[in-house]
């Protein structure tokens, strides 16, 4: 079994950063790098902290500790998507402040290695929280297994589900491109789970939002990058610079910040030739040149809600399961 001291070799850092990065201890300045080379390590050594580490007190107590299952969809294969990074800390702040733990943090493709899947289900689970669609047969299995489930944004109507509105937020960040006078507006994505890109809700959002405006959908400034660096920066200079739009939504800051440094390389300036918005508000993206103007998702908090629902259901609340869905706003600075 793997020790804080092996993720800390594992990421290069000290046992007390590891620590400090699990337990989201904003006293101490751990850069995103760093933060995201931890969460990777514990996540590849599936390190599983004990209560007895974690806390004090009597052996009774410690053995009352609640354990939790997380599993995460990691985008392009990476394990330092900042969006499930904060979705993970809210999620383990409000759990270690409520007397539970993270049994163990895994992706949905390692599910789908039947051997993880026996191996991770084959101690009790008070509760899992599902970061992602796990495709219906896994879902199933998890069902049988553990008493409990809450999903962040899964579609899974047997159990509660908190949400970002995806409307909302696509519409907000169209609107106040077409509020800015652009009019000629490409969107920039790819696929919502299993949904592919051009039938997901904030592609939807995104069209219908310029039709209802008077405005054209062109396809050749609909880009599904499959949320892939690299594929993003190959389409927009497939496209080259003079046939790009007036702006681009990207819905994601990650696809954002790639379509920024993508259009710098080409030479085209930010926002004088092309504007571009994302939606997540990354702590990455006022940092980006320009700064980005995006969509601000409470991630933190949608963690929190979804750890503090699933410790309700297990302390006994049977009520029909829930789906709440949590505001969004426009964080303008300078990439528009």
């Amino acid at each position: 079994m793997s020790t804080i001291r092996d993720v800390a070799a594992h990421a290069g850092v000290s046992i007390a950063t590891v620590s400090r990065v699990m337990n989201n201890d904003t006293t101490y300045k751990i850069t995103e790098e760093t933060r995201d080379r931890v969460w990777k390590a514990i996540v590849e050594l599936n390190y599983k902290a004990a209560a007895s580490r974690r806390r004090s007190g009597s052996a009774e107590s410690r053995s009352s500790v609640k354990k939790i299952g997380c599993v995460i969809k990691l985008r392009g294969g990476k394990y330092s998507d900042p969006y499930y990074l904060s979705l993970l800390s809210g999620m383990e702040n409000y759990l270690l402040s409520h007397h539970a733990e993270v049994a163990f943090v895994r992706t949905w493709n390692e599910l789908e290695n039947s051997e993880v899947l026996l191996r991770i289900f084959s101690e009790p689970l008070d509760g899992l929280i599902l970061m992602s669609h796990v495709g219906e047969a896994i879902f199933q299995y998890a069902l049988t297994k553990v008493p409990h489930i809450v999903g962040i944004d899964t579609g899974y109507r047997e159990i509660d589900n908190i949400e970002y509105d995806h409307t909302q937020a696509a519409e907000l960040a169209v609107f106040h491109l077409i509020h800015l006078g652009y009019r000629e507006i490409g969107y920039i994505g790819g696929p919502e789970g299993e949904v592919p890109m051009q039938q997901c809700r904030r592609f939807h959002a995104y069209r219908n939002t310029l039709l209802d405006s008077g405005l054209k959908v062109s396809e050749k400034w609909v880009l599904d990058c499959d949320w892939n660096d690299a594929r993003c920066a190959r389409l927009l200079r497939e496209l080259g610079p003079d046939q790009l739009p007036q702006a681009f939504f990207a819905s994601s800051d990650l696809m954002a910040i790639a379509a920024l440094r993508a259009l710098s390389e080409m030479g085209v300036s930010v926002p004088e030739k092309v504007g571009v918005i994302g939606l997540t508000n990354l702590e990455m993206s006022r940092y980006s040149n320009p700064p980005l103007t995006t969509i601000d998702l409470p991630t933190e908090e949608m963690g929190a809600a979804a750890a503090k629902i699933l410790l309700q259901r297990i302390d006994g609340d049977d009520s029909l399961p829930r789906r709440i869905l949590f505001p969004t706003k426009l964080v303008s600075r300078s990439s528009v």
